[in-house]
């Protein structure tokens, strides 16, 4: 599940099908879904940015990959996140209404596919129990977890893979302790997990996977009524107590957002960071030489090599980007990705840069969806990078590493990423 307030299970992807613009000869919508595209798609958002900014696929499917343009779409209420209204949309343009119509009904009514008022209340629910305090309060805990992964990965020998060793169980292990999910149930959570990161891959499983993880939270909500905690559940359960217009389906959907939400984007801004550092030997050598950059450097990276690389809006009145005019129910993909190497915004775009001045990425997006989880994200990306660089100085590539990324155009997620130290 992507951090940033967009689920791959609702958002569709079938708009990423090859198309030609009305605009321009060239089908700059397939280029996309090409090999080179996989391996590095920012040549192709370049591109785009320069020749068609606003790009109308044949579906009537628009892609925006200006800075400008994507930051003024995300607080601009006419461009919907709604999930009735991107039911609609994705079958005008063909979607299967069967198969994303049993998974948007899956996830409810929750915050991240919601406009005001109903947004605005559902996110203050959340706001309440998911504070920077609580946040702030897993760092020690995190950092036992990573140096315990780490710990285990060198026991094992030379060589490890980034993403399996330590990059996807850390967030899982650390929401099950945010959450105060059992010890005893931590296999079956992060079974679940895998299976929500691969929607695209299995349907049918995600959907099971749904149905359990559904009842296992309900079970979790009940027994925080009858004995409270020191936990999220046991805080969002308090907070409904003194808000009697959320619903118990709203709030089993929200424990099931925050819960969800960043462990597929937390793994990929670990392992994409890692892979973007070992690259730029002198970036890492400055990070090596001055551990108190980390936090910048992670803001550096999450904008270099984006893993939400797009998210979807609904245009629910018609309204003008760039000079183009789009239509109520139409489709936009905003390419996050594409704007954080805009060079109208970011001076030398395709350069690392870990001191980068005034960084205001869009990676965790903008305006009223902008992520909740994002700085538990990027505290977890601190510790582990930071870990990895302090305790592996030799640590680099295996030697004829072949990398590979999962085929989802709107996420960046190496399938492994094989180090040796």
């Amino acid at each position: 599940m992507n951090l940033t307030e967009t689920t791959d299970a609702a958002r569709p992807t079938a708009g990423l099908a090859p198309s030609h613009d009305l605009a321009a000869s060239h089908d700059l919508a397939a280029d996309l879904l090409t090999p080179e595209a996989r391996r590095d798609p920012y040549p192709f958002y370049a591109r785009m940015r320069r020749e068609s900014p606003v790009h109308r696929s044949a579906q009537g499917i628009w892609y925006l990959t200006r800075y400008a343009d994507v930051e003024a779409a995300l607080g601009d209420l006419r461009l919907s996140n709604d999930r009735d209204r991107m039911t609609r949309a994705y079958v005008a343009q063909g979607g299967n209404l069967k198969a994303f119509s049993r998974i948007a009904d899956r996830l409810g009514h929750v915050m991240t596919n919601t406009d005001p008022p109903d947004h605005a209340r559902l996110r203050k629910l959340a706001n309440r129990a998911f504070t920077a305090r609580r946040v702030e309060a897993l760092r020690d805990g995190i950092q036992r977890i990573v140096d315990q992964l780490i710990d285990r990965a060198v026991e094992a020998g030379p060589a490890m893979d980034l993403i399996e060793a330590v990059a996807s169980p850390l967030p899982t292990s650390v929401v099950c302790e945010l959450f105060g999910i059992p010890p005893e149930d931590h296999p079956r959570v992060k079974s679940w997990f895998r299976c929500f990161g691969r929607l695209t891959e299995d349907i049918g499983k995600f959907e099971e996977a749904i149905d359990q993880f559904d009842e296992y939270l309900a079970h979790l909500v009940r027994r925080r009524r009858a004995d409270p905690g020191d936990d999220l559940i046991s805080a969002l359960v308090a907070t409904q107590a003194h808000d009697d217009r959320l619903t118990d389906s709203e709030l089993l959907s929200t424990c099931f957002v925050l819960i969800t939400a960043g462990d597929e984007t937390t793994t990929h801004l670990i392992g994409n960071g890692t892979l973007a550092l070992l690259r730029h030997p002198d970036q890492l050598a400055r990070l090596r030489e001055d551990p108190a950059l980390i936090r910048g450097a992670v803001e550096e990276l999450a904008r270099y090599d984006t893993v939400t690389q797009a998210i979807v809006r609904v245009v629910a009145e018609d309204l003008e980007i760039g000079g183009r005019m789009l239509r109520e129910g139409e489709l936009v993909y905003l390419f996050l990705a594409a704007t954080n190497r805009d060079p109208d915004r970011f001076e030398d775009p395709d350069r690392l840069d870990l001191t980068r001045p005034g960084n205001r990425h869009l990676s965790f997006g903008n305006g009223p969806h902008f992520c909740l989880g994002g700085p538990l994200a990027k505290l977890q990306a601190e510790v582990a990078i930071g870990t990895l660089v302090r305790r592996l100085p030799e640590l680099r590539l295996a030697d004829g590493a072949a990398l590979d990324w999962r085929p989802n155009p709107l996420q960046r997620r190496l399938t492994a990423l094989p180090l040796t130290y």
